[in-house]
């Protein structure tokens, strides 16, 4: 039996994999999509989880770059609203920082750039009479407020995964490509599987989207030059007990003049994040160092009246960005755009240099409609208005689609109804279909956390380990007692799931 051909292979099951699988699979093209590790299981899980335009590029005369992230915000916000919602940051200001007159022409500029229908605009506050004055250091009195949106990152890649796959695409993890071939017209891919499955095929066209190994990647597998350069920037974050009670998220800026985020998370909790390091190391082994929560502490203890100590941190997380490399001086002021760089000297490869979360739908969509016209064929572009798996929400409605949640699955325990309907907006249903009490879900694998759930995150959502579903299919980990990732793993293993 000859090994099968794909029209297109994509490397990499990142943001950036994941949606060029799935819009090459939209328009009809047979995908497969190969991941060594878990689906986000790098830089896509770890970022600060935020869908925006990027306000801070702007000081770096990055115009176009923030025109289009906020035209893809407006997209993302109607594709899935379910992983994807508004929030309002607040900037406090004193006479340290930029000028006020600066930072009202920036928030402006940023109303502006784009069509905004979702997002309210800009506005001055005055934090001794704001709900999120009541936390600062009280000689903070004056601030601005504006809009952008925060997204379940991982899910995000998920559900992208998932309609890649509904579309016909073949989604294979924990799968490396090992070896290639380049010939006239197609390329030969030598897979092996986590388990030591070997498998051979080929691919008309070839997409490399492996982050921060797309240079080793081509040189090393592919036998390749590669065009451009990555520059490889670690960001960490930290997530401390919740340090406020509002929804509000705040944007704090720095002496050094970078900025730091500090977001309401999971409930609980406060994300603090993210700082800008080269990163020289193993990309996979990336964590954060002693002076980068030092850091983080420091810098949010500038403007908290509470201050943030190490002793706090509850949990942290690093991912390494592969940002396209334009011999910018610092980690932080080097471009978030991309390149996408086409090799036709026999079987064409498009490399992805860059990019980040916000753009990845419009990225996904230029990328194919590059490598379509070298397999003969057409299509429209279809991605920007489609929902994602789940985000079918009658006007996209999340308060009304949990009300009626509620109504229908009385019996649900509210705060296990709130998650599920985040997590899965309308697929709920493929949980809870046919289900009338609690015993229904099967048994408790963890608190919060049944046969059902889990079973469907296997078979549905391509999770495998106990860390694929507490660390990025859910944030249950946060809130897991210890040795949960144990019991889950043997749970999953006496099931038999882990072999699906």
């Amino acid at each position: 039996m000859s090994p099968p051909c794909y029209d297109l292979v994509v490397v990499g099951g990142g943001i950036n994999g994941v949606g060029i699988a799935r819009d090459a699979a939209g328009r009809g093209l047979s995908v497969l999509l190969v991941e060594r590790d878990d689906l986000a299981a790098h830089t896509s899980s770890a970022s600060t989880k935020l869908i925006h335009g990027g306000l801070r590029y702007l000081e770096y005369g990055e115009f176009g770059l923030v025109r289009k992230a906020l035209q893809e915000r407006e997209l993302l916000l109607e594709a899935a609203p379910h992983i994807i919602w508004p929030l309002r940051f607040v900037m406090p200001h004193d006479a340290g920082q930029r000028p006020a007159w600066m930072i009202r022409a920036g928030l402006f500029l940023y109303d502006h750039l784009a069509r905004r229908d979702r997002l309210p605009g800009s506005a001055g506050v005055d934090l001794r009479s704001h709900p999120a004055g009541a936390v600062l250091k009280s000689g903070l009195r004056r601030g601005f407020i504006y809009s952008d949106a925060w997204v379940q990152d991982a899910r995000l890649v998920v559900l992208n995964a998932m309609d890649a796959h509904l579309c016909g695409a073949r989604i294979a993890t924990r799968t490396a490509l090992v070896a290639a071939r380049r010939g006239p017209e197609t390329w030969s891919l030598d897979l092996r599987s986590a388990a030591g499955r070997s498998e051979t095929v080929h691919a008309r066209a070839l997409v490399n989207a492996a982050g921060p190994w797309v240079g080793s990647l081509l040189g090393d597998v592919l036998g390749l030059r590669a065009a451009h350069t990555v520059r490889l920037v670690k960001g960490s974050h930290i997530v401390v007990p919740r340090l406020f009670d509002h929804a509000f998220a705040y944007i704090f800026q720095n002496p050094d003049r970078r900025v730091l985020f500090a977001i309401p998370f999971e409930e609980f909790f406060t994300l603090i994040g993210t700082t800008d390091v080269e990163e020289a190391g193993d990309p996979a082994a990336a964590a954060i160092t002693p002076p980068e929560v030092d850091y983080l502490c420091g810098m949010a203890s500038r403007y908290f009246d509470q201050p943030v100590m190490a002793a706090d941190v509850l949990w942290s997380f690093a991912g390494v960005r592969p940002l396209l490399d334009d011999s910018a001086q610092s980690a932080a002021s080097v471009t978030r755009d991309y390149t996408l760089d086409l090799d036709c000297g026999g079987a064409p490869v498009l490399s992805v240099f860059g990019g980040k979360l916000t753009t990845y739908r419009k990225l996904a969509e230029e990328a194919v409609e590059q490598v379509l016209p070298l397999l003969g064929r057409t299509a429209e572009a279809w991605t920007a208005g489609a929902t994602l798996p789940g985000g079918d929400i009658a006007d996209g409605d999340f308060g009304a689609f949990l009300a009626q949640v509620h109504r229908r699955h009385a019996w649900l325990p509210a705060h296990i109804a709130f998650r599920l309907a985040r997590n899965y907006g309308t697929r709920i249903d493929h949980i809870l279909d046919g289900v009338h009490h609690l015993a229904g879900l099967g048994e408790p694998v963890l608190p919060g956390l049944y046969a059902a759930e889990a079973r469907y995150l296997v078979h549905e959502e391509f999770a495998r380990t106990a860390e694929d579903i507490l660390w990025r299919r859910t944030k249950l980990g946060l809130v897991a007692p210890p040795g949960a990732d144990m019991h889950l793993q043997a749970w999953l293993d006496g099931a038999g799931l882990t072999r699906a």
